[in-house]
């Protein structure tokens, strides 16, 4: 078995920081719900549409340390390491933000990483190997197959959708999801990671 992790809205939420963020700049107004898509949506619907992504480079980049991880993330990942499972984080994102200040994100959501404890020997103990950023979502599939996942937890769909079919397809759904392929695993929540995998 490898288990194959997502980063981005799987292992780490943005949900209040895009509304933090956002407030502190007085794009939103302040009863907008704090959710990236409730923002986006906001910011879109006034034509804002060069902010969105001006938003999404400051969270992603300058801004990231003050993101959370979902709940039950460092627990589950913790348990799955203790029972020897092999685990890499895969995910793509582009090197520097489309608009405003140059940051490299890759080494933003690496620093984020290493906050969370993912590689000190008292957290997660992970090595620097086990985590890999692509700059496309091809290269991320490549990627997935190559180190030879046999699962793969994402968020997207569309990504799941890509996988060959030998790979055990895991989407990560807090609010549940519907239309999928039947031979998926919807997971809610992340203690619910171990039983799909395979552990009692």
């Amino acid at each position: 078995m490898l288990l194959g992790l997502d980063f981005d809205n799987t292992l780490i939420r943005y949900d209040s920081l895009f509304h933090q963020v956002a407030l502190e700049r007085a794009w939103i107004p302040a009863d907008t719900p704090q959710d990236k898509v409730a923002v986006r949506d906001y910011l879109r619907s006034v034509g804002r549409e060069d902010d969105w992504t001006l938003l999404q480079g400051v969270v992603y980049g300058t801004r990231i340390l003050d993101a959370e991880p979902f709940e039950g993330v460092l627990d589950t990942l913790g348990r799955l390491r203790d029972s020897n499972v092999p685990m890499r984080i895969v995910s793509h994102k582009t090197r520097t933000p489309y608009l405003g200040e140059p940051c490299d994100l890759h080494a933003a959501a690496r620093a984020w990483l290493s906050k969370q404890g993912f590689h000190r020997s008292g957290g997660l103990g992970w090595s620097e190997d086990q985590i890999h950023f692509e700059l496309t979502k091809h290269d991320k599939i490549a990627r997935i197959v190559a180190l030879g996942c046999t699962h793969y937890v994402d968020d997207l769909p569309e990504i799941l959708d890509m996988l060959p079919a030998h790979v055990t397809k895991i989407l990560f759904a807090p609010n549940g999801a519907s239309g999928v392929a039947q031979d998926w695993h919807i997971m809610r929540e992340w203690d619910a990671l171990p039983a799909i995998v395979g552990l009692s």
